[in-house]
């Protein structure tokens, strides 16, 4: 009886290729949105917690914010005067589980390199910044301590910001021009580094520039304080340790016992920021993709109520010839389910297609998870079941003289 049941379906919906074809046009494009959705989203959160990831889960940032003043309200006082120089030295020597602090000094600028202009992330800071955000050198050198103690004008370019600047052309040795407060400042090119692309404070490190922090605080913003501190702990496993001590060590300080003056924040807490907010965001748009599913559900039906009132003589004959309730009953429902299975397996190639091409747009990964497909196709064979059961129902249900007499 399965097999004549499917047979008979496929028939049937084989004679009316076009409007099948529009049936279960909602059921594809639902279950294909929600494929494309979730690929991009699960690709997107890997890319980006990986570039977090590689510049490693030993790093904790501390850097200053407005304290709150009466009524919740931002106050106009601020800790960043007392983010000073002489503070890592003391950041080291009571935090047992910080092996290194680097502070890290960040403008904005534009660098001129002949007719070329492009405004950048600067950050001044020293040797140490490059080996603590395994971050690799291309060509040339890194600043040195040399550098930063005779306050030499040098500057490190990122892989893309060399490239914007100087193209194919070789940058070490060249001069480039920093425009920083309406003053410009000549600076040689001693380094360009590797590609990174990892999220740093100041944003994408390949597009981040870098001077020595003597040059930036003592000739660029005349100032004795810095943006942010960059702390290194001991290991993985101690950077929670590290970010208490850290925390401890602020409070007593900068006397904040409610932590409005600062705010410190681990790697592995950005990670988990950044999976919990991209996670959110694919199942929201996940979600509103699965409406279309209902609507497709709501157009199966439909066009199943339409084909049992056009074979209405149909069920009275097969009734007539003994068939019973459950068989009218079981042929409508494959009918309903072969549309829909089918919709959902063309939605699943129209899914990974587009998912393919907005990947070569965005230059962003494809991840297709099977548990993905398999919940789609399963909500498209349940929307089968759900809206076809009550055109099979009355179709089950008719009277057979009735239904021969019908015109």
């Amino acid at each position: 009886m399965i097999l004549q049941s499917l047979k008979i379906a496929f028939e049937s919906l084989w004679a009316n290729k076009m409007r099948s074809f529009l049936s279960m046009l909602g059921i594809i494009i639902g279950v294909g949105a929600v494929i494309a959705i979730v690929s991009i989203g699960t690709g997107s959160t890997q890319q980006v917690t990986s570039q977090i990831a590689n510049l490693g889960s030993n790093m904790i940032t501390v850097s200053p914010q407005a304290p709150k003043g009466q009524g919740g309200k931002i106050s106009s006082a601020s800790s960043q005067d007392k983010f000073s120089l002489e503070l890592t030295n003391y950041m080291e020597k009571f935090c047992p589980s910080v092996i290194k602090v680097i502070p890290v000094k960040q403008i904005s600028g534009r660098l001129i390199s002949n007719d070329i202009n492009v405004n950048a992330t600067i950050l001044g800071t020293n040797i140490d910044y490059a080996e603590v955000n395994n971050y690799e050198v291309d060509m040339g050198n890194f600043i040195s301590e040399n550098d930063d103690g005779e306050r030499r004008q040098v500057i490190v370019l990122g892989s893309q910001l060399a490239e914007d600047l100087f193209e194919d052309d070789n940058p070490i040795g060249k001069k480039i021009k920093v425009s920083y407060e309406g003053q410009a400042y000549m600076f040689d090119v001693t380094g360009v580094m590797k590609e990174k692309g990892g999220i740093s404070m100041g944003g994408n490190l390949d597009d981040q520039a870098y001077i020595p922090l003597s040059v930036v605080m003592d000739k660029l913003t005349n100032s004795d304080y810095v943006s942010s501190y960059i702390a290194q702990a001991a290991s993985s496993e101690k950077a929670s340790s590290a970010a208490n001590e850290l925390n401890n060590f602020m409070v007593k300080f900068l006397d904040d016992k409610d932590q409005e003056q600062f705010r410190i924040f681990s790697q592995d807490e950005i990670l988990d920021t950044v999976s919990s907010v991209t996670g959110i965001m694919s199942m929201m748009l996940g979600g509103i993709a699965a409406i279309s599913l209902l609507v497709g559900g709501i157009g199966i039906m439909n066009i199943m109520l339409v084909s049992v009132t056009e074979r209405t003589r149909e069920i009275g004959i097969r009734k007539a010839l003994g068939a019973r309730n459950a068989h009218i009953l079981f042929q409508f429902l494959m009918e309903s389910l072969n549309l829909t299975s089918f919709g959902g397996i063309l939605g699943i190639v129209f899914g990974w297609t587009v998912a393919y091409l907005l990947s070569l747009l965005g230059n962003w990964p494809m991840i297709i998870s099977p548990s993905s497909i398999g919940i789609a196709f399963s909500f498209a064979l349940f929307i089968g079941i759900f809206f076809g059961l009550y055109p099979a129902m009355k179709a089950a249900k008719m009277n057979p003289v009735d239904a021969l007499r019908y015109e």
